[in-house]
């Protein structure tokens, strides 16, 4: 016993010029039927909520798919996948094209050679995909474009759901970056995380789609940027708080990565904060107002 919705559709030539475009959307739940083994000429993105089943690669290696979950559906990869007869599963799927998955798989946004991805928590992108679905109403005039846009909002939901864990079971994006101001090496991270450097390299690649040290020096280099634009920090005090204690070193790279030197990069700025910089992110619901003084 299984219960189904789902609906396609086919984005015009102008549409397909958006880079993504969303091919259909569908929720499911129960006992469903097996899936495969086929082939497909394009993307879908499985998120599997609650239950379990299990999936058969091309190499007939069959991996076990316990909630929450991710399958990557990729085009011209043979798959093969069920539920588990006796529990079955609810699913959400997002069928999806575009030359711009090219560049997502780059990044490690989708991963061919990964089909089955566990997940920390399926919620936000199950939330995603509902607003697809609704999105996805016949009738609905903006249709293509608010669906390409929920699918480039999948994916990075979907990146900051997987579940990359280290030795003590903590995310290691989240570890990294609380330590990213450390005078630490990629090795010396490593260690701290119980974990091998080309263990690291891996999740990392998976989780943010680079290596561990332009994962660290982003974080470095942003943070840099929000003191120099929001402080008057000497840039030396700006290169210590970020983990360098050579400012000379630290200008040379904020200038080779940003393009510009710090000082120059503050003047640019052309502003200064009233009250002093705040940490604090907003809360959208009840955004920061300016309280205005009499005329």
């Amino acid at each position: 016993m299984y219960h189904t919705w789902m609906r396609f559709f086919t984005p015009g030539p102008l549409h397909q010029r958006l880079g993504l475009v969303c091919l259909g959307v569908g929720l499911q739940h129960g006992t469903l039927p097996t899936v495969g083994p086929r082939t497909l000429d394009h993307h879908v993105a499985v998120v599997i909520n609650a239950g379990g089943g299990w999936y058969r690669c091309p190499d007939g290696r069959r991996l076990t798919v316990t909630a929450p979950a991710l399958l990557w559906l990729t085009p011209g990869v043979p798959h093969h996948y069920a539920p588990d007869p006796a529990t079955g599963w609810d699913e959400g799927f997002v069928d999806f094209t575009g030359p711009v998955t090219a560049t997502y798989t780059e990044l490690g946004y989708i991963e061919p050679d990964r089909p089955v991805v566990p997940l920390a928590d399926a919620g936000p992108a199950r939330s995603v995909i509902g607003r697809i679905a609704r999105a996805a109403r016949r009738g609905n005039p903006l249709l293509e474009v608010e669906t390409a846009a929920a699918v480039h909002e999948l994916l990075v939901t979907l990146r900051r759901a997987r579940a990359d864990t280290n030795a003590d079971g903590a995310p290691v994006l989240e570890a990294l970056a609380r330590d990213a101001f450390q005078p630490l090496s990629v090795a010396e991270h490593a260690a701290r995380h119980g974990m091998t450097p080309a263990e690291l390299r891996t999740a990392v690649r998976r989780g943010a789609g680079c290596s561990p040290k332009d994962y660290l020096l982003g974080i470095r280099l942003g943070r840099a940027k929000e003191l120099l634009a929001g402080t008057e920090l000497p840039v030396a005090a700006v290169a210590r708080r970020v983990g360098y204690d050579d400012p000379a070193y630290f200008s040379r790279l904020f200038t080779r990565r940003v393009g510009t030197a710090p000082i120059r990069f503050r003047e640019q700025q052309g502003r200064t904060v009233p009250g002093g910089w705040s940490t604090r992110v907003p809360d959208p619901e009840h955004p920061p107002t300016i309280e205005s003084g009499p005329v």
